[in-house]
């Protein structure tokens, strides 16, 4: 009997166990579906655990970025087929390509924006710059009034003639007395090339002769305001240039600058490189409005059919007006008024890196543009001292200057290669006659100098001619430099006079 109930207990937990097994089964699987939260680890388990998190993050970075270096492969690929000079099948990469140009030559982008370009710029490295044609006409604007102007313009156009590699027009509003001078200049100087054109500053006087100025240049100085309506309506853009520039580069990088104005910008000018605009110069110092520091007018960049379609002449007298009304009058003459523009609209300005206008003025800060950047492009002497201006490397600026001003400019009558100019049969027969000389000669010296047309300019120093009734007139006619030519004036009026002179006849100004 008692082993029947041990064999009926052991089929009935062998029954069970069959029943149970597939249930439990069933819950695990059911269970592990389900998310668990997870106890909290250890602190050796939770290292182990970020470590392995890292490293799956790490890896699928360097995945991300290998896509993105197969997508610039590709992208560059696509580029070199393309032709460089179509930017309409990659709008993006030239867009971006710009700012990265804009960036990293005017510096005014913050870490990360530099960052960004630098990236973006790994796409439009293939893109091309936009550069100024070969043989495409350069145009320059100045406004030169009187002798010491007249002298002063002649070292700033050799500067641009030595560096230029483009054809220029040169676009003067002058007075009677400089367009008499350099018109001379000009046609016996024949640089192959070089066009010039002049403007009637009398004619002008009237539209800025109603605004009072302080500054030494005069009613002249105030004349660049009217430029849209004195150059030619057809003129489209004009780099507009002080007397007391030089310039140590090609101008053509200058004029490059043009293809950078975006939207409404419609004036290419530096910061000025004092504290003028700020209003912290002395006690009471009270300058007009201006952006920030403000900018200095000695280079401009004008695009004069976008300022003619903003009415540019109603914009800046309306500003002017309003302005003299508590001003009274302008210290910087025409810089004043374009500040003032620009502070209502903003939107104008395209700000050139300021190695486009390093300015020696008397309380000039321009030593940390000099110092941060490899090489300067204008030399601006925007001071009365000019020359004499103190600062500590004002004998670098100065020897730069004197280059210019003792070079010799018959030098720059050279054609520019491969751009057809018209023809000066004045040039073209002097030419033909020296090459018919005997270089072997040992007269050639004396017999070219028969031949060769010098430069002359006429009146170096103030001048006012008066023919005398008795016709009794003496003209000396001397090759002299300025320092010798005194002394020989100073030597003739002793031998003649027997008496000590009160001053120098010749004193340049």
């Amino acid at each position: 009997m008692l082993g029947m109930w041990r064999g009926r207990r052991k089929l009935l937990v062998a029954s069970l166990a069959l029943l149970f097994i597939p249930a439990l089964t069933w819950l695990y699987l059911s269970v592990g579906s389900f998310q668990v939260k997870p106890l909290p680890l250890s602190p050796l388990e939770a290292q182990s655990s970020m470590a392995v998190g890292r490293r799956g993050e790490q890896k699928s970075l360097e995945l991300r970025v290998r896509a993105v270096e197969e997508e610039n492969h590709a992208l560059r690929r696509d580029l070199s087929r393309t032709p460089r000079s179509s930017p309409a099948r990659h709008p993006n990469s030239d867009h971006h390509g710009n700012q990265t140009r804009n960036h990293s030559e005017e510096g005014t982008g913050d870490n990360e924006g530099q960052k960004s370009a630098a990236v973006v710029g790994n796409r439009s490295d293939c893109v091309q710059q936009p550069m100024v044609d070969k043989c495409e006409t350069i145009h320059v604007a100045i406004v030169c009034a009187g002798y010491n102007a007249s002298r002063d313009v002649v070292t700033l156009v050799k500067s641009v003639l030595f560096h230029r590699r483009n054809p220029l027009h040169f676009h003067f509003i002058t007075d009677s007395i400089a367009q008499q001078i350099l018109s001379s200049l000009f046609h016996t100087w024949m640089v192959p090339a070089v066009k010039v054109d002049f403007y009637d500053a009398d004619e002008l006087k009237s539209e800025v002769s109603w605004i009072p100025n302080k500054h030494y240049s005069g009613i002249y100085g105030l004349m660049k305001l009217v430029l849209t309506k004195t150059l030619p309506s057809d003129l489209q853009r004009v780099i507009v240039l002080d007397t007391d520039i030089t310039f140590a580069t090609d101008i053509a990088e200058l004029w490059a600058v043009f293809h950078k104005f975006k939207g409404q910008q419609v004036l290419g000018l530096v910061e000025n490189q004092s504290d003028w605009y700020l209003g912290n110069l002395w006690k009471n110092h009270r300058p007009w409005p201006a952006l920030g520091r403000g900018f200095n007018t000695g280079v401009i960049l004008l695009l004069l059919d976008r300022l003619r379609k903003l009415r540019w002449e109603q914009m800046w007298r309306l500003t002017a007006e309003r302005e003299l009304m508590s001003m009274l009058s302008t210290s910087l003459a025409d810089q004043d008024i374009f500040n003032a523009v620009i502070k209502q609209n903003p939107f104008l300005i395209h700000q050139l890196p300021c190695f486009w206008n390093v300015q020696l003025s008397d309380h000039t800060r321009s030593e940390k543009c000099y110092k941060d950047v490899s090489d300067l492009k204008v030399i601006h002497w925007n001071s009365p001292k000019k020359l004499r201006v103190k600062n500590k490397h004002v004998e670098f600026f100065r020897n730069l200057y004197l280059t210019f001003l003792e070079y010799d400019g018959n030098l720059l009558r050279r054609e520019l290669f491969g751009c057809p100019s018209e023809a000066d049969h004045n040039s073209e027969n002097l030419q033909k006659t020296l090459s018919q000389l005997d270089e072997d000669d040992p007269c050639y010296e004396f017999r070219r100098e028969r031949f060769t047309v010098h430069r002359t300019h006429l009146y170096f120093l103030h001048y006012e001619y008066e023919p005398s009734t008795d016709n009794t007139d003496v003209t000396l006619v001397a090759q002299l430099s300025m320092d010798r030519y005194c002394s020989s004036i100073q030597q003739s009026f002793l031998y003649n006079t027997k008496r000590q002179p009160n001053k120098c006849l010749c004193s340049q100004e």
